[in-house]
């Protein structure tokens, strides 16, 4: 286990629309770099880079042409390089993204398998027998090809899916995952993980990782391939590390060893119950100031992924990311102080999605390359009052995606001035979270009070007693327990065996 991720807290950067350093429209890679200052003085030490490989953009990055080659709208190759160590050298570390399940169909791979004659590529992706043999349960493709056949599509239609063969076979077209064409499969995805270690990356967020071995039930297999590649890691780069977006931990993490796994917004999972449930209308997540939610519905999904995981890497919750509706489409700034300072914590490695410290706002927009309902998460990060509120000098026109055109769109500007902003109680927050070993990514979480549609909810990690009512009504449980508070937002008092606290208020006691 890498000894970094001890005390890591990560930044995720969707870079198309994080900083602009050339007026082109589009941020880029060298924008990244220019900024490292401003992620390192938030707390967070480790960044992860969505793909910024060369694509043909249908899926944003997620349709890899070429996985060793930058995207040329965001830079060069010496452009990352220099990325990497100029992170390294404030001390930070850097994931790639890393998308093995598929790849464009504009890859040289793929334009090999396309092809009628036999070659070193032709197994590299799914194909039945004929065209006419349409693969029922799989989403395919047929008639583009030379190649009389159908392959199999991962997500869009422009993303043929890998072949890392099938744990039970059904059909002839099918090959078992431990036949040589399968494993070569596995072998050039280590090769391409081998290009940017050695370029200086730190390691990889896995793209739908639970995804690449077909009729997989309990992903035994993929599990398996995941341990081979942690072999490879744990041989010849011990320091590197992979977060998969798996949202089992116990598989992820016990099985396939993972070094962190998301909790992801699924519907009908705990971190859904916490933050973004609603039904009917009626918001019934548990951090919602109505007051209508049940932490036994977190700690139910919560507490034996934990139990099982916990010796054997970290569970990474997330403030939110490039596939979800920002945390602001539902509550207000309070309610995100509260939700994100929970958050940060927590056991594990936790995620910061860029622009969530400063309370950026989920907009209805358009699809722009695939993006649809998720295109309104990525907009361009605020940064002032100047042009285009300071992520581009490019006309408007010109722009990657539209910025927040409402008033009052937060900044970091804005937010710098003000010692109660979001954006300060986040650097709070982290700072206190560095300080004391006790309340970084180490295992120690311990229920103290939790009931059913009640509230608050308290749990301890070490000497520290956090408590959190994000309710908007004021709580007072029994609770024999001493200490001092050290952080608060609203205000709390632990005294004379009871706990008091006013609406909407977290407060950590020491």
């Amino acid at each position: 286990m890498p000894n970094w991720l001890n005390d890591a807290v990560f930044y995720e950067i969707y870079p198309q629309s994080f900083y602009d350093s050339n007026g082109d429209g589009i941020g880029d890679i060298n924008g990244i770099t220019g900024k490292l200052d401003y992620i390192r003085s938030l707390g967070c030490n480790a960044v992860w880079i969505n793909p910024c490989f060369d694509s043909p953009f249908r899926d944003a990055g997620y349709d890899v042409r070429d996985y060793k080659k930058v995207a040329p709208r965001y830079g060069t190759n010496d452009d990352l390089k220099r990325c990497f160590r100029e992170a390294h050298r404030r001390g930070m570390h850097v994931l790639l993204d890393l998308v093995p399940g598929h790849t464009s169909d504009q890859h040289p791979w793929f334009r090999e398998s396309q092809k009628a004659e036999r070659n070193a590529y032709s197994d590299r992706y799914i194909w039945t027998d004929t065209v006419w043999d349409r693969p029922n349960g799989f989403p395919s493709m047929s008639g583009a090809s030379e190649r009389d056949g159908c392959y199999l599509l991962n997500f869009f239609s422009s993303q043929p899916a890998l072949n890392y063969g099938f744990n039970r076979t059904t059909a002839s077209w099918q090959m078992r995952y431990t036949e040589p064409a399968c494993v070569a499969t596995r072998e050039a995805v280590k090769d391409v993980m081998r290009f940017w270690l050695d370029a200086g990356c730190d390691g990889f967020r896995v793209d739908m990782a639970s995804s690449l071995v077909k009729n997989d039930e309990g992903h035994s297999a993929t599990a398996a391939l995941w341990r081979n590649v942690r072999g490879m890691l744990d041989r010849e780069y011990p320091e590197a590390a992979m977060v998969s977006e798996w949202s089992m931990p116990f598989e992820a993490i016990c099985k396939a060893r993972f070094h962190m796994d998301f909790y992801l917004n699924n519907v009908g999972n705990g971190y859904h119950s916490l933050f973004r449930k609603k039904v009917g209308g009626k918001d019934l997540s548990f951090f919602s100031r109505e007051g209508d939610g049940d932490i036994m519905e977190f700690l139910d999904d919560y507490l034996p992924q934990y139990r099982a995981s916990r010796s054997s890497g970290y569970i990474s919750l997330i403030t939110g990311n490039h596939d979800t509706h920002r945390m602001t489409e539902n509550y207000g700034e309070l309610e995100c102080k509260i939700a994100d300072a929970f958050i940060l914590m927590m056991p594990g490695v936790p995620f910061l999605y860029y622009g969530d410290e400063i309370g950026m706002r989920y907009l209805r927009l358009p699809s722009v390359e695939g993006g649809y309902d998720r295109t309104g998460s990525r907009t361009p990060m605020q940064w002032g009052h100047g042009k285009n509120l300071g992520f581009s000098t490019a006309e408007k026109a010109k722009l990657y995606l539209p910025i927040d055109p409402r008033d009052g769109a937060p900044t970091v500007e804005d937010q710098e001035k003000k010692a109660g902003s979001l954006l300060n109680t986040i650097r709070k927050v982290l700072a206190l979270r560095h300080r004391y070993p006790e309340l970084q990514a180490k295992p120690n979480f311990e229920v103290v009070y939790a009931e059913k549609k009640k509230y608050p909810f308290v749990f301890r990690r070490g000497d520290f007693l956090i408590a959190v009512n994000p309710s908007a009504n004021a709580v007072e449980i029994p609770l024999q327990e001493k200490g001092k508070p050290v952080f608060q937002i609203g205000e709390s008092v632990l005294a004379g065996g009871r706990l008091a606290m006013h609406g909407q208020s977290l407060a950590v006691f020491r």
